[in-house]
């Protein structure tokens, strides 16, 4: 048997890719003149990881400059550097270096190396002048202490299975020997017999003796990668007493005090050399084409692997152990079965169902993840675009434990970036702007999410200027969407700005403005089943909140017949249903039947028709008028009738046939046959082909001229 190193190789990428989500986010939170030392070791031990997981793989770039960002980190740690903003985003860049180059790696493809050599030489002139400056300063003010020579005695037991997350001991040993005179001492007598012995555990533990100058911070650095799956005792003798190492208290000694070693007229002048190395890095950015930079900073979105709770996992064991008694059981029924034990076997098939069922939402909660894992990337989207925009702007993040399928989270990604996007370059206004309103200077972005009749509700709100509703009408007016007697209300007039190439932006730039990209939003949301909503109110900002099903797998369904078919709706589009009143039944442009469903008037899709059904009831009064509601939109189908309610499995029709306008998918029903799973917005949208009714006109609200 041998150890997968794909799959360990993938679960490398995957943490160094949390752990640089660690280390932005850590960033952005380290506020300017304030050291927190919490934050600043967060940030250390990310860059450490990725180096020493990088160097097992043998990725010497990225060991390379991952090493000069983690020794940067470290003068960083040791308060040899302010926390100022050019010192962030230096690091931030790093950061994007890293996540490009683990990317390329993952994918096996080239990335930029001119853009990596160039940050490099930057954190290597940052570093190299900070220390060329410290110690300058110590020659002057102390005199030199050598360091103390010490012998290190290790025992090192490392957990059966570390060899299939990919840590060999032999490279930790390597490490150790770099520091100095390694004698290594193998322990073997937990070795079991050779029938007994699993090839991808470790049996052996050590005894290691290092004689070195090193401290014990850097002993344990080498051991931090493994320091969850080993037992690690470390402890130390000094050989050589009469040597002093430098620290706080031999720096006492000398009656030199800290003070004297970085004296502070000489801080400002560190500080304006870290800036300058900032700003050759933002001009060597600004040759480099952003897009080359994009492309793999956000490759590594959707990942084929879940990090699974384990309260998950053994909720899930525990209902295989449920369905393996029941099993039993009517297995043992089934051997000797006479009428008498029908009620058992009733019972059994009862508990039977509830086990499957129980099993089913377990398994469907292990697809499920917080949405956090998509919130957690616009803290630095609005840290970049907000500085690139001249604005002020806090960011409000709530509901992130808020759970989702993974599929409909990564489908998420692009659209919420579009509208975050809109949010800080359309909405938000120039603080000169907000002072001249009245508002603070610092404008809000309220991203929230949050569980609604069975559907998740994401929201995106600022305090902005809001949608300038006289502008989106002289715009509808320009494209020739309507004419200028055409009074329409707000919702109405909302609805042009997911019209393709729509924008009332007077200037073009990178951010937005071309009139690209609302209509992509909608058609995204859409294609998952969900809608979209706005509401603004001018100079006090803008809504938009967005509806999705939990999952994309599984929802509760509404069988109805038409003729001899059956058709799947779900149940949660389904507002109401009723018999057909054929006096309340109006007949517009002779085409069109309209309903009048109390104050509303609500358009009749004949089913039958569309799918072109023989054996149906064909007159209104014959069945039954389901009013369903899609993408905010009301229509009522004609069926001949309403069956049972279930929840069902969606099967894809686009891969297994291809796709089909109005149908989302289909399922196998309990008698073996096939139905199609009907998609409400799809047939909105066939509802307006056929009836060529304008798509920015509500249905559900017709207006008689």
């Amino acid at each position: 048997m041998t150890i997968d190193l794909t799959q360990v190789r993938g679960l490398f990428f995957e943490e160094s890719f949390e752990n640089l989500d660690i280390m932005e986010s850590s960033l952005l939170d380290l506020e300017i003149g304030t050291f927190n030392e919490e934050l600043v070791n967060n940030i250390f031990r990310a860059a450490h990881s990725i180096k020493g997981g990088a160097g097992i793989f043998q990725l010497d770039d990225i060991v390379a400059f991952a090493h000069n960002a983690e020794t940067f980190l470290d003068e960083v740690r040791d308060r040899k550097h302010s926390i100022d903003q050019a010192l962030i985003d230096l690091l931030l860049r790093a950061g994007d270096i890293l996540r490009m180059m683990l990317s390329a790696s993952k994918d096996e493809i080239e990335y930029d190396t001119h853009l990596a050599e160039t940050c490099q030489t930057e954190l290597q002139q940052a570093l190299a002048e900070t220390t060329e400056f410290v110690e300058e300063i110590i020659a002057e003010e102390i005199i030199a202490v050598p360091a103390v020579l010490r012998e290190w005695h290790i025992e090192f037991k490392p957990d059966l299975p570390i060899l299939k997350t990919g840590n060999d001991p032999i490279n930790l040993f390597r490490e150790l020997e770099e520091l100095g005179e390694l004698t290594v001492i193998a322990n073997i007598d937990a070795i079991p017999d050779f029938a007994d012995l699993d090839p991808q555990s470790c049996y052996l533990s050590w005894e290691l003796i290092l004689r070195s100058e090193a401290n014990d911070t850097d002993i344990e650095e080498i051991f931090e990668w493994v320091i969850d799956e080993c037992e690690l005792n470390i402890t130390v003798n000094n050989l050589e007493d009469t040597e002093l190492s430098i620290s706080e208290q031999s720096i006492e000694e000398l009656e030199i005090t800290p003070e004297i070693i970085v004296p502070k007229e000489v801080i400002p002048q560190n500080i304006e050399t870290i800036k300058s190395i900032n700003n050759k890095v933002i001009e060597a950015h600004e040759e480099i084409s952003e897009d080359i930079v994009n492309k793999h900073i956000n490759t590594q979105g959707n990942t084929n692997s879940i990090r699974v709770g384990i309260d998950k996992i053994d909720n899930l064991i525990n209902m295989v152990g449920e369905l393996v008694i029941t099993q039993s059981m009517l297995d043992q029924i089934g051997e000797n079965f006479d009428n008498s034990d029908i009620m058992q076997l009733r019972d059994g098939l009862s508990q039977l169902e509830r086990n499957t069922r129980e099993l089913q939402e377990n398994v469907m909660r292990i697809r499920m993840l917080p949405i956090s894992f998509s919130f957690n990337r616009f803290p630095r989207l609005v840290h970049d675009l907000s500085t690139q925009l001249g604005k002020k702007v806090e960011l409000i993040l709530s509901g992130e434990s808020t759970e989702l399928d993974k599929t409909v989270l990564e489908k998420m990604s692009d659209p919420l970036v579009h509208l975050v996007r809109n949010s800080l370059d359309h909405g938000i206004e120039l603080p000169e702007q907000r002072k001249q309103v009245g508002k603070p200077e610092v404008g809000q972005l309220h991203l929230n999410a949050f569980h609604q009749s069975g559907n998740i509700v994401i929201q995106i709100s600022d305090d902005g200027a809001g949608f300038d509703t006289e502008k989106i009408r002289a715009k509808a007016i320009q494209k020739g969407w309507i004419t200028p007697d055409e009074n329409l209300v707000d919702e109405q007039l909302y609805e042009f700005i997911f019209q393709p190439g729509f924008s009332t932006s007077e200037e073009v730039s990178d951010v937005s403005g071309r009139g690209v990209g609302m209509d992509v939003v909608r058609r995204n949301i859409r294609d998952l089943g969900g809608s979209i909503e706005v509401k603004s109110e001018a100079g006090k900002g803008s809504k938009f909140s967005i509806r999705l099903p939990l999952t994309l797998a599984i929802l509760d369904g509404q069988l109805v017949r038409v003729g001899e078919e059956i058709f799947v709706l779900p149940l949660l589009s389904i507002m109401e249903s009723l018999r057909i009143q054929t006096k309340l039944v109006n007949s517009f442009t002779g085409t069109l039947e309209i309903y009048k469903l109390r104050d509303d008037y609500i358009p009749i899709f004949r089913l039958y028709k569309l799918f072109n059904i023989k054996n149906t009831a064909t007159k209104l009064e014959q069945g039954l008028l389901v009013i369903a509601e899609g993408d905010g939109q009301k229509i009522g189908l004609f069926v001949d009738e309403l069956l049972s309610q279930q929840q069902i499995v969606i099967k894809s029709l686009e891969n297994n046939y291809k796709k089909v306008q109005g149908v989302s998918g289909a399922t196998i029903l309990g008698d073996g046959n096939v139905a199609l799973i009907l998609d409400i917005t799809g047939l909105i949208q066939l509802f307006r082909n056929q009836t060529k009714s304008p798509s920015y006109l509500p249905l559900g609200t017709i207006r008689y001229e």
